[in-house]
């Protein structure tokens, strides 16, 4: 079976079908590609057909282009691969031209076959590239829908004319959230956006209409037509150029340019406005390209789409059968049990949410009726949606309504003696076959599976905070847990839409163990007199959502503290005491916990607003005469968690590469444009990172000692994804 199939009806009108077996959603093959445009020319040379209609044999109409296609045409390209993308990509623009100009006369414009699209759902990327190409747009009336072009997101543009026509179509100011930050919409808004032209209970009836009753000027695009002038001003028009200039800050300033996606788009759209629509194609393509051979976007591909989605749908799942969780168990309705209540309730599983009092509990539960209330305020939700949630939770102090649940999810307080407690009272009334996880962020599993009468099901689920908003999920494997717990987790972080990495048992297990690294080399660059604006600012131009002072005052410094006289206790004389150690317990001591006490590295209004940094900080820690160099202080910053994720590789904590740098990303937000810290030492190269580590190290310490692992690869002249990544696996 082909991706696309064409049929031509009695009254002319050929249906195009778009339906790619072995895919839930479409993707565009170079194949498919082939095939299409075949159908398109008999479209256009058959007197026979007066048009067609193009549409889907799902529910959706495409999720875009299998980005695995650009990968292999660079590398197939030999010592040409910059040509061969653009080639490709002018490929694609002359066939998206041959649909829009549909045999039509150049010079009358009259002549051309109606070529309209049916979406009966969503449409991404291509997915609706190829339909803003054609001559109109209809959509079925489907709220489930999302209409949008979300390249951006994985560290490209739209490339293949979606810029150029969006910005044609709607004006640049109007385009630039679809374009600059991804955004995708419902039908609805999309039809008030201007980017489709119908919503109709069946778009395939109501496209064939119009192909029968279309008439010359109806295929004509605003662009091709004479007098065409662009929405909001070209560049070099008085309102353009403010729009050009704003759009400038404002990438500069929501990227801090370090996204070459962003910049490039904005280069393809200032000149390509100033130029014919068909030199604007070319300027796009050659930008397009250019970010192409960025290795930035090599490495956002893999991970935020290539590896991301291979996590998601199971790659390192047990060969078990199919263990979706119907009922889980809450233990716990702070903000961390309150808020796996409401995902696993929004994914339509019942829940028992557990606390000491039923005050508690029912704190709990209403957390999900205030995320509710919000979503209902921006039309996101309804009054009905609130009220089948609500239902699906069942806040009780009632140990025994927990008999049925086949998933417990522990988030009781951080004290190994308290969560003993629990699993021995739990595990008394379960069913023998549920599954037992902690959620606890940095206690040993395998030990607090001791408690446990069945550790092979015993197993931990580490969410991130706040759990409705951030998508990953650490899973954690003890010593003793088994496959069938480990494909239970997994089943149960895809039924509520989030990625799992999984790890194996170690203190801090892998997301925290690189985290407070890097949280501790801020701090002690504090101590030492750093600037905090500076280390603030030079995290953020690596494309960290937040430096590493801001980040401990949002986490909470007296967490920080609980943390490190922990880790002291396990340790004892091993333990490396820094100045970090030494700011962390002066600020406890003075009350400075950070934002939730309006105290902390920064001060605070009374509604928790940062105001500035505290000037006290500097009375106690002297800021240096001479600061650092910027990238000196950046180089701290990164090889402090880098280097603990390649430890965390030697150690066996990670199993898998591609769960190093997916939960990196997704986790503490390790500067998404390298792909991750893997992703990113085969940018640099490990001979170089080997020769910084030993240069940091003997100016700074052991902690920046390299690797024996990162040594021996710089040795050899290996990267990581070509030694540990799933094709060498296979190999």
């Amino acid at each position: 079976m082909t991706d696309f199939t064409m049929n031509v009806g009695d009254d002319g009108v050929a249906i195009i079908t778009w339906d790619v077996a072995d895919k839930s959603m479409n993707v565009l093959s170079v194949d498919a590609f082939g095939v299409l445009e075949g159908f398109i020319d008999e479209v256009l040379a058959d007197d026979a057909i007066k048009g067609a209609v193009i549409t889907s044999g799902k529910d959706t109409f495409a999720g875009g282009m299998d980005l695995n296609v650009l990968g292999s045409i660079r590398e197939n390209a030999g010592d040409a691969p910059a040509q061969a993308l653009f080639d490709f990509t002018m490929r694609g623009h002359t066939f998206l031209r041959k649909i829009e100009r549909a045999g039509m006369d150049p010079k009358t414009d009259k002549g051309g076959k109606p070529i309209v699209t049916a979406l009966p759902g969503t449409a991404l990327g291509i997915g609706l590239e190829l339909p803003l190409a054609t001559h109109r747009i209809f959509c079925a009336d489907n709220p489930k829908a999302k209409i949008g072009l979300p390249e951006i997101m994985v560290g490209i543009f739209p490339g293949m004319g979606g810029t150029t026509r969006f910005v044609r179509k709607m004006g640049a100011m109007a385009a630039s959230p679809f374009l600059l930050q991804g955004k995708m919409v419902d039908p609805k808004k999309a039809k008030a956006a201007g980017i489709i032209d119908e919503i109709v209970a069946d778009p395939v009836a109501a496209a064939r209409d119009w192909v029968l009753n279309a008439k010359d000027a109806d295929l004509v695009k605003p662009w091709d037509a004479k007098g065409y002038k662009m929405p909001g001003g070209e560049p070099y028009h008085p309102a353009g150029f403010m729009t050009f200039v704003g759009a400038s800050a404002m990438v500069n300033g929501n990227t801090w340019g370090v996204y070459p996606a962003a910049k490039a788009l904005l280069s393809a759209v200032y000149e390509g406005a100033m130029v014919p629509f068909d030199t604007a194609l070319k300027i796009e393509a050659r930008w397009f390209v250019n970010v192409l051979m960025n290795p930035s976007s090599s490495a956002m591909i893999q991970s935020l789409f290539i590896n991301k989605e291979a996590l998601e749908k199971g790659a390192n799942r047990p060969d078990v059968p199919d263990q979706r969780c119907k009922k889980v168990g809450v233990l716990g309705a702070g903000m961390m049990g309150a808020g796996i209540a409401l995902v696993s309730a929004r994914a339509g599983m019942d829940v028992v949410l557990i606390d000491q009092s039923q005050d508690a509990a029912d704190r709990g539960k209403a957390y999900s009726e205030t995320y509710m209330d919000k979503g209902i305020k921006r039309k996101k939700a309804t009054p009905e949606q609130k009220d089948a949630l609500l239902a699906k939770i069942n806040a009780t102090t009632d140990l025994t309504a927990l008999a049925d649940v086949d998933l417990i999810i522990e988030a009781v307080f951080e004290d190994p003696g308290v969560k003993a407690e629990m699993t021995k009272k739990v595990e008394a009334i379960i069913p023998e076959d549920a599954i037992f996880a902690s959620n606890t962020s940095t206690l040993p599993i395998s030990e607090l599976a001791k408690a446990s009468v069945r550790p092979d099901q015993f197993i931990g689920i580490h969410f991130f905070s706040p759990v409705e908003k951030m998508m990953l999920v650490e899973i954690i494997k003890g010593k003793e847990t088994g496959p069938r717990a480990v494909a239970k987790a997994l089943d149960y972080v895809r039924q509520i839409k989030k990625t799992p990495i999984v790890v194996n048992d170690e203190r801090f297990f892998y997301a925290n163990r690189c985290i407070i690294p890097y949280i501790n080399e801020g701090v002690m660059m504090a101590g030492e007199g750093v600037g905090r604006p500076l280390l603030d600012h030079a995290a953020q131009l690596l494309g960290f959502p937040v430096g590493p002072i801001q980040l401990v005052d949002e986490t909470s410094l007296d967490l920080g503290a609980k943390i490190a006289k922990a880790t002291m206790a396990a340790m004892g004389d091993a333990y490396p005491r820094s100045v970090a150690d030494d700011v962390t317990f002066w600020m406890v001591d003075e009350g400075r916990f950070g934002r939730k006490a309006k105290a902390g590295f920064f001060d605070y209004d009374e509604n928790g607003k940062r105001l500035g940094y505290w000037k006290g900080f500097d009375d106690k820690f002297p800021p240096l005469d001479e600061q650092p160099d910027l990238i000196e202080v950046q180089h701290r910053l990164i090889f402090a968690q880098v280097l603990e994720a390649v430890r965390a590789l030697e150690a066996g904590v990670l199993e898998d590469i591609r769960e190093g740098d997916v939960g990196a990303i997704l986790g503490w937000g390790f500067m998404p444009w390298s792909g991750g810290p893997f992703s990113w030492l085969d940018i640099v190269g490990a001979p170089w990172a080997a020769a910084r580590c030993d240069a940091l190290a003997d100016k700074f310490g052991d902690r920046f000692a390299c690797p024996p692992l990162l040594r021996e690869m710089a040795d050899k002249g290996q990267t990581f994804y070509g030694r540990f990544g799933p094709e060498a696996k296979a190999a």
